[in-house]
C-alpha cells in the first residue's frame, strides 16, 4: 500500500497506517466521530448479494482491522449488524499495550442502533462479548423487547420515536467512549451526516462499477441513504489518500456547520 497525499510514501507499514489514522487529540469533554465505508466508484455500498464483502479487498480488510484497533466504540446499524454477521470484537495483540496505556477496554465496545429493537439476543454479540454490547434505541421501542434487551446488555434510550443520535453520542461520551467509529450502514451514515455529527469519512473506493441497479432489483444501495442534508451539499477536505491494487483509501474531514453558526 502506498500513500499518495499529502506526501508520497511506498509500502506503508501497519505502524505507519496507525499513525495516518491516529485519533486526534480531543478537548475535554469531546468526541471524534468517524465512519468507515467501502463503495464502488459510483457509490454503491454492496455487491449484488447485498453485502460489502463483494466489493472489498485484502487491502480494505487490512485498513478495516487497523481502524478498529484504537477505537473506543464501534457504532453500527442493526440491519448492517444482521446482514454482515457481526460478532464480538476480539483482542488484537498489536493494540493491547496501547489500549491499556490509554485506559481503554481490551476491545472496542460494539454499539447497535435499533429503533425497533429487532435484534437476536441469542447471538454471540450479546452472549459472548469481552465487553458488554450496547444497544441504542428510542423511548418508543416495544416495552417487552426493551425489557428483554436490558436484561442482557447496556441500553441507551434517546429520542421519542426515532433515535436521537446527538443525545446518543453524548451518552457514549459520558461513558468515556469518545473515539467513536461508525461502520454504517448507509442509513445510519446518512443520519449522522444530516445531524452534523460526523467529523471524518474514511472511504474505500473499490475499482468496480455498479450502475443504476442489479438484475432483479430496482436500485442499488448507495453509501448514504435516507436522511436529507438540511443545508444542501456539504464540502469536505481531503486529509490523506492511499492506494493499492486500484483501490483508493481517502480520509475526508468535515467542518461542523454548528460551529459556523456559533
Amino acid at each position: 500500500m502506498d500513500q499518495l497525499l499529502p506526501t508520497i510514501h511506498t509500502d506503508i507499514t501497519d505502524a505507519q497506517l496507525d499513525e495516518l489514522y491516529a485519533w486526534p487529540d480531543l478537548p475535554q469533554p469531546g468526541s471524534w466521530v468517524r465512519a468507515n465505508m467501502v463503495s464502488t466508484i459510483d457509490g454503491a455500498a454492496a455487491s449484488p448479494d447485498g453485502l460489502s464483502e463483494g466489493i472489498s479487498s485484502p487491502a480494505d480488510r487490512r485498513v478495516f482491522g487497523r481502524l478498529r484497533g484504537l477505537a473506543d466504540v464501534v457504532l453500527v446499524g442493526a440491519g448492517t449488524a444482521r446482514s454482515e454477521g457481526y460478532r464480538p470484537a476480539r483482542i488484537k495483540q498489536d493494540f493491547a499495550d496501547r489500549r491499556a496505556a490509554l485506559g481503554q477496554a481490551v476491545v472496542p465496545v460494539i454499539a447497535i442502533v435499533s429503533r425497533s429493537l429487532d435484534v437476536d439476543l441469542s447471538l454471540p454479540l450479546f452472549t459472548e462479548p469481552l465487553v458488554p454490547t450496547i444497544v441504542i434505541t428510542s423511548m418508543g421501542a416495544d416495552p417487552r423487547r426493551l425489557a428483554a434487551t436490558q436484561a442482557v446488555c447496556d441500553v441507551i434510550t434517546c429520542g421519542d420515536d426515532a433515535v436521537d443520535l446527538e443525545a446518543a453520542i453524548t451518552e457514549l461520551v459520558e461513558r468515556g467512549l469518545t473515539r467513536i467509529h461508525s461502520e454504517g450502514g448507509p442509513r445510519l451514515l446518512a443520519d449522522l451526516v444530516a445531524a452534523d455529527l460526523l467529523d471524518e469519512l474514511l472511504l474505500t473506493m473499490s475499482p468496480n462499477l455498479a450502475g443504476g441497479s442489479f438484475l432483479g432489483t430496482d436500485s442499488v444501495a448507495r453509501i448514504l441513504a435516507g436522511a436529507a442534508l438540511p443545508s444542501g451539499v456539504r464540502r469536505v477536505e481531503l486529509h490523506h489518500l492511499l492506494h493499492e491494487d486500484s483501490n483508493l483509501f481517502a480520509s475526508y474531514r468535515f467542518e461542523s456547520t454548528k460551529s459556523k453558526a456559533e
